[in-house]
């Protein structure tokens, strides 16, 4: 029986070995993001791009192979390379059989940061900007049997002309900047679907148990869609129908999405011949008094900055499974939601924290723009609404925030226009969400005025907002204005926790012992859920990120201490809930 046991785990180590090196079959990798990117509009016949690639850097040769959809700075890519490169380009094949009389369309989740995609030598489309998905038709450069496509990047982190987040514009990580992506980072995917199809679905939810399910259709044909909730169905329509058209059903049971529960309705939707799934949760959020409720209840927001990188695939979580537990590990420390940081999460973690009945605010890796300059406003623009129209049926959203800390530029106060325009914007495409014009940064027009302050001495930080309706703390006073907006602490803490590591960055004075970073820990959270003056807060940060060693988890995930202790100050009561 030994013997056999130890013949088993030589077998499953070589074949890991030939994966990752691409030794396995025909020289092909094992598909590691093989799950449908985005469960919120799927289609269960659909062609997974990932696995190896052919791969250059600049004008060279297709010299190298990559792991698609890894970054080449990443370590699950196959490459590693963590220098700058400007420049790179991807190339495959792949074979169509049944496409006679029928639509193809290419879908790249994510490809930082100027992507041009060529089929057969044809340029079928060119997309800038990082974090928003590239939806071609390709049907007219496509053909029966062997294609090839040739996916060529330009990116420059270094510009200040191209949102970049906490990518690093150095050579090397520094601080809270950490390895930059270049490249395709989120699933590639095709589909072959009817002429007849849907492009687009997107939901108008009530709590009275009305949805209005708003369909993009190519072509004419018969539109059906079914509503379920576990399995049973409790509403349906049914009609002709073309372009967009709107759908309104009246559910028979209402199961409103909570804090923990994530009662998701199931959608099957029938154009013609096409088939998509889907789902939506139903649920209010408004402020009153300074108090956030949701589903007229007040609900304390406990939030965690989540920066969403991943010690081997940087920008990618390595599984499906990884990015559902970082969201368990911000429950297991008492957190009921995260702030998603300087990035554009992918769909399927939003679909887990849909799910999980956990909130987020949705945001943008605003940092890498010089916003002195009036030319990026309209790049920066596009790619955020982008995100937004993506994102926005997702009930677990509950802020946009497209900037963070921003200041006031040099000259004329360029800022101020740019932010102003991006959340008048926002406001126009997404009326049902508040909106944090700038976390921690100049607040000019904004339903929220959030505060960042990483003072470690809980005392200092207990007497500087122990009275805010009487005595508001304004940091910058010179050039923002308090205007009675609901109040969150959206930064604090970022206590720096590595004992055995030489040089890790983090906030102020490291504590000395566990016992003492506990104590300050519940110092600084305790008199936030004391006070009636903050509505929630956001604790940096959940895990470490490369030398940035002020989260609760390490990089890889495993705790820095006893989680129940930490769950129990995060967890407990806060003044609004009583």
């Amino acid at each position: 029986m030994k013997k056999f046991k130890f013949i088993i785990l030589a077998a499953a180590a070589l074949a890991m070995f030939l994966i990752f090196t691409g030794c396995g079959g025909k020289g092909e990798t094992e598909i590691m993001r093989a799950e449908h990117p985005n469960p919120q509009f799927k289609r269960d016949s659909f062609i997974n791009l990932n696995g190896q690639w052919d791969f250059k850097f600049d004008s060279a040769d297709y010299n190298m192979k990559i792991n698609v959809p890894f970054c080449f700075e990443s370590e699950l890519s196959g490459i590693g390379d963590k220098t700058f490169h400007s420049e790179c380009s991807y190339k495959r094949s792949f074979s169509l059989d049944d496409i006679e009389g029928k639509k193809v369309l290419l879908h790249i989740g994510a490809c930082d940061y100027d992507t041009t995609v060529k089929i057969n030598g044809t340029e079928t489309g060119n997309h800038r900007g990082g974090y928003t998905p590239i939806n071609l038709d390709i049907t007219e450069a496509v053909k029966k049997g062997e294609n090839e496509i040739v996916v060529d990047v330009k990116d420059d982190v270094a510009s200040y002309m191209q949102a970049s987040g906490k990518q690093t514009a150095q050579q090397d990580s520094y601080g809270c900047f950490y390895t930059r992506t270049t490249g395709i980072w989120q699933t590639v995917y095709m589909e072959v679907v009817p002429e007849n199809y849907v492009k687009s679905v997107s939901y108008d939810t009530n709590s009275d148990g009305t949805v209005k399910v708003t369909t993009d259709l190519e072509g004419s044909a018969n539109l059906r869609i079914d509503v379920s909730f576990e399995g049973k169905p409790v509403g349906s329509f049914e009609g002709e129908a073309s372009g967009v058209a709107t759908s309104e059903i009246k559910l028979d049971e209402t199961h409103l999405w909570d804090i923990g529960e994530g009662n998701l309705y199931d959608v099957k939707i029938t154009f013609g011949e096409d088939v998509v799934n889907s789902y939506f949760g139903i649920r209010d959020i408004e402020f009153r008094d300074g108090i956030f409720y949701l589903n007229d209840k007040p609900v304390y927001q406990r939030l965690v900055l989540d920066q969403g990188y991943y010690e081997k695939g940087i920008y990618t979580a390595p599984t499906a499974e990884d990015l559902e537990k970082d969201i368990q590990l911000s429950l297991d420390a008492g957190f009921n939601g995260a702030r998603l940081h300087q990035k554009v999460f992918e769909p399927l973690f939003l679909y887990y924290a849909d799910k999980a009945g956990y909130i987020v605010w949705g945001e943008y890796p605003s940092w890498g723009v010089a916003y002195d300059n009036m030319d990026i406003l309209d790049e920066f623009k596009s790619g955020w609404l982008e995100s937004v129209q993506r994102d926005k049926d997702h009930p677990s959203i509950v802020c946009w925030c497209p900037f963070n800390e921003t200041v006031e530029s040099k000259n004329y106060n360029y800022t101020k226009i740019i932010q102003e325009a991006v959340y008048n914007a926002t406001k126009e495409l997404d009326s049902t969400r508040p909106v944090c014009d700038a976390s921690g940064g100049t607040h000019y027009t904004t339903d929220i005025f959030d505060i960042h302050d990483y003072e470690q001495n809980p005392a200092v930080f207990a007497e500087r907002y122990g009275d805010m309706k009487n005595n508001f703390y304004n940091d910058a006073p010179d050039r923002q204005e308090y205007k009675g907006q609901p109040i969150n602490m959206s930064e604090y803490g970022g206590i720096k926790w590595a004992p055995d590591t030489e040089g890790g960055w983090g906030y102020g004075d490291g504590p000395a012992t566990e016992e003492e970073f506990i104590a300050r820990y519940k110092g600084l959270t305790e008199f936030l859920l004391d006070s009636t003056d903050f509505y929630g807060f956001c604790y940096t940060q959940l895990y470490d990120v490369e030398q940035e060693q002020n989260g609760l988890y390490n990089y890889d995930r495993t705790p820095k201490f006893d989680m129940s202790k930490i769950k129990e100050i995060t967890s407990k009561k806060a003044a609004i809930e009583k």
